[in-house]
């Protein structure tokens, strides 16, 4: 098992502020084929956002992280036990939780390992949620440039497992009982400001200013300017989702 990578740790208060959050339609599906509601599971949970999401439907979350800063900007919660894990190998007793979810990070974890331990530390009968979004949308001007930078600029620096999320992790592995997931979709309302906000998490961005010692994202800005104008604008992000049962005999 290759050692794990942390590449959000560096700028952890600005991916807590700046990530969009998941909505209540993502949620709604995913719940309704999980038959108990005692324990869950955020795996990656980054700034906990998942974690909180999920703190009116479970008695009690475990939230876990690689990341001790990300830990740190994670939402507090009396419902909710924060801990610093890797996905692969943790504490958990077996067959503890009734849901374990992953939102935009299986693409970074050791999935042979990650699936050994879900089969371990789930329930029979519980259900494995896996999910992330693709690059978003404004309008086609807008995104025309935004493709642009994504692919040429920082392309180059994104890491090898990004191309999982541009395939919506249809090429990865996932031996569980399947469940067809529907078309769903992230809609925020962002200023420009935001919208830099939210770029600048990118962690091909943060890798290309440790090369070379400028933002790229300040020449987006200036491109995309006179299309956004001063307006707020609508972004959408395609969402995409597996969705398994963890069957045991």
């Amino acid at each position: 098992m290759s050692p794990p990578k942390d590449l959000f740790s560096g700028h952890a208060r600005q991916y807590a502020s700046f990530r969009p959050t998941y909505p209540k339609a993502l949620y709604d599906f995913i719940l309704g084929y999980v038959k108990e509601r005692n324990n869950a599971w955020d795996c990656a949970c980054g700034n906990g956002q998942v974690a909180r999401d999920l703190v009116p439907y479970f008695a009690k979350i475990e939230a876990t992280d690689l990341s001790a800063k990300q830990i740190e900007n994670a939402i507090p919660s009396l419902t909710i036990h924060y801990s610093v894990s890797p996905a692969e190998q943790t504490s958990f007793a077996d067959d503890t939780f009734d849901l374990i979810t992953v939102g935009q990070a299986l693409h970074w974890l050791d999935t042979a390992a990650f699936y050994k331990e879900v089969n371990r530390v789930a329930k029979a009968g519980s259900v494995l949620a896996v999910w992330g979004y693709g690059l978003l949308r404004v309008t086609p001007s807008i995104d025309d440039k935004l493709h642009h930078f994504y692919k040429n600029v920082i392309g180059p620096y994104w890491d090898n497992e990004r191309k999982f999320v541009d395939e919506a992790y249809v090429t990865l592995a996932f031996p569980f009982k399947e469940i067809t997931a529907p078309s769903l979709f992230i809609t925020v309302e962002w200023s420009k400001a935001q919208f830099y906000g939210y770029i600048h998490t990118w962690s091909a961005v943060v890798k290309y200013i440790e090369q070379h010692g400028v933002n790229p994202v300040g020449v987006l800005i200036n491109d995309i300017s006179p299309l956004w104008g001063d307006e707020i604008r609508t972004i959408t992000f395609p969402l995409f989702l597996r969705l398994g049962v963890v069957e045991k005999e």
